[in-house]
């Protein structure tokens, strides 16, 4: 039974999980928010779960009403106050849409930035995050993340948009006379 499977996902237990599995329960059952097993475990930082959840093929694309994936679920937990790269990485590695945005046009991406999750917003950067996405807004993840001086996750997406050809210090270094110009680079050379 699906309501089950929610509750192992829901406690953690991976072994009740995989039990259900094999009896063939739904593997993307959702629960009362709409959110499937995978979101679940994807929020909870589980990666046992997910990984027991994509063998079984879970959908990891399935969307909730908001738009959230599995993969944007994985960017930061509010209760835990982070995110988990090792499950972004199982979800990338199985198919996640590293663009599929949320409300306004908001992409996993720009999720991980804006709470200075910098292991996830490297795992998402090396699998090609497109760190030129704008919201509906017109932001970039770089333009949202420096109003919280994430000064880690500003390096790695300014370099990112370096080596895109674009942003600050990509192609040209003039600039309006009289102006200070702060860089947050990394020194060459890691």
């Amino acid at each position: 039974m699906s309501t089950e499977l929610i509750e192992a996902v829901r406690s953690g237990d991976v072994d009740r999980v995989r039990s259900l599995l094999e009896t063939g329960t739904d593997r993307d059952s959702r629960d009362s928010e709409g959110a499937t097993l995978l979101m679940m475990s994807s929020y909870a930082g589980n990666l046992p779960i997910v990984l027991a959840l994509i063998e079984a093929g879970a959908d990891v694309n399935a969307r909730d009403e908001g738009g959230w994936t599995a993969l944007s679920k994985s960017t930061y937990n509010f209760e835990q106050k982070r995110g988990f790269a090792d499950v972004a990485q199982a979800l990338i590695d199985a198919g996640a849409d590293l663009e599929a945005a949320i409300g306004y046009g908001v992409r996993p991406l720009m999720l991980a930035a804006g709470y200075g999750e910098t292991p996830v917003v490297e795992v998402l950067l090396k699998a090609g995050a497109d760190v030129t996405a704008r919201n509906e807004g017109g932001l970039t993840a770089l333009m949202m993340v420096k109003q919280k001086h994430y000064v880690d996750v500003i390096n790695l997406l300014h370099e990112a948009e370096q080596l895109a050809g674009v942003g600050e210090g990509s192609c040209s270094t003039k600039h309006a006379p009289g102006s200070n110009v702060v860089t947050f680079l990394k020194p060459s050379g890691k």
